[in-house]
């Protein structure tokens, strides 16, 4: 019997990070004592007065039950005031905010809300994968946006060729950005919403790394440029700022429209969100700064650590200014995956090759700062002693 799966399947390439595990375990398997430097997955436990609060909902037998597939009221009015006041910007919880299984789930199933067969989304290059994963899935066709460092790791939008931009359906943008650690202005943001309006897009702004930055920075939120309601939505998520990532809960929200669409879309493919894990949420959302400090405190203190082993071993990188990840590039003579397989098969260290974020990844590589400081420090030393100095 011979199964076979649809075109669109055929044309997936593999998940990155499926790929990063499998040599996990392989190293594993042989013994070697790995240090991940590669998935950006918190290390830190989610904070207890979130569990806490986990652990009174579960025994609230309401909340066993199908949840509301948008979310809770409660839960989208949390992330309302949230909003307002981190961002200052004003959201209807009702219409313009849709709870979500984790960020991820949302930004893979808006290219099926809007998509038809080859349509286009306009996609950042190098970037999450998963924005050309839903192209893909969905039928439609990706236009890579480069991300160069010349420009700061933003796209030229004035590069994009007009008869692309006029079938574009969708815009990917993510500030901070994973994997560069770019983060963009609100100039930037407001040049996005003329250009949407221009040519008809829906901007989908990724906002996952929202309150991880560093020196003092604060990243705006897409939703604060002029006019940006109108044009896009925002997807964020507890997963980066509370250590949450396996608890999947995240939201989108923005456009009142794009939020029915995606609302309407889901309620037809899943059940929502588990309530217990909704007013988990609630309570994290109500007094983040102590907890926000002490993480950027631990995060910045990573960084340090890790542009200093760098700088021993002879590498240079701008430290970012926002996300937990360092985009290095790779040494002369080295690509991307070569350099990533010499230091997992020498020093046992994982690192991301940045081909595994597009065609512009090439030539990097991806630190990612979700272990301890120790545990980099070891990482540089052992890099250190199976290679030496590396020569540009």
């Amino acid at each position: 019997m011979m199964l076979r799966e649809n075109q669109a399947m055929q044309n997936l390439p593999p998940y990155l990070f499926a790929r990063i595990e499998q040599k996990i375990a392989e190293a594993k398997e042989k013994g070697v004592d790995i240090i991940n430097l590669g998935i950006g997955d918190p290390d830190l436990p989610t904070p207890k007065y979130i569990i806490d609060k986990m652990a009174e909902a579960i025994y609230d037998s309401a909340n066993h039950q199908y949840p509301s597939s948008v979310g809770l009221l409660e839960y989208r009015k949390a992330v309302a005031e949230w909003y307002k006041k981190r961002h200052g910007v004003d959201l209807d919880p009702k219409t313009e905010i849709v709870s979500l299984i984790g960020s991820k789930e949302g930004i893979a199933h808006i290219s099926f809300a809007y998509l038809d067969k080859d349509d286009i989304n306009l996609v950042p290059d190098p970037g999450y994968p998963v924005y050309n994963i839903g192209t893909i899935l969905a039928g439609g066709k990706s236009y890579f946006m480069p991300l160069k460092e010349e420009n700061g790791f933003l796209p030229v939008l004035e590069d994009i060729p007009s008869d692309i931009a006029r079938k574009a359906k969708l815009m990917f943008i993510n500030y901070p950005n994973n994997p560069t650690g770019a983060v963009a202005s609100l100039d930037f943001f407001e040049k996005v919403v003329e250009f949407a309006k221009s040519f008809d897009i829906l901007v989908c702004h990724d906002a996952a790394y929202s309150e991880i930055a560093f020196d003092g920075i604060k990243p705006p939120s897409f939703l604060e440029a002029k006019g940006a309601k109108d044009v896009g939505i925002e997807f964020n998520s507890l997963s980066k700022p509370f250590n949450m990532t396996g608890w999947r809960i995240g939201w989108a929200a923005g456009n009142r429209e794009a939020i029915e669409v995606l609302g309407r879309f889901k309620s037809n493919i899943d059940s929502g969100v588990f309530q217990a894990v909704q007013y988990a949420a609630v309570e994290a959302l109500k007094e983040p700064e102590d907890h926000l400090n002490q993480l950027r405190k631990v995060y910045q203190e990573r960084r340090d650590a890790v542009l200093e082993g760098l700088n021993k071993i002879g590498l240079k990188a701008n430290p970012p200014k926002g996300s937990f990840y360092f985009w290095v590039p790779v040494p002369d003579g080295f690509t991307s995956a070569s350099f990533a397989e010499m230091i997992l098969e020498k020093a046992g260290v994982i690192v991301t090759p940045g081909n595994g974020y597009g065609e512009y990844g090439e030539g990097y590589f991806r630190i990612a700062l979700t272990v301890s400081k120790e545990r980099i420090c070891e990482a540089f030393e052992r890099i250190e002693k199976a290679v030496g100095k590396v020569e540009f």
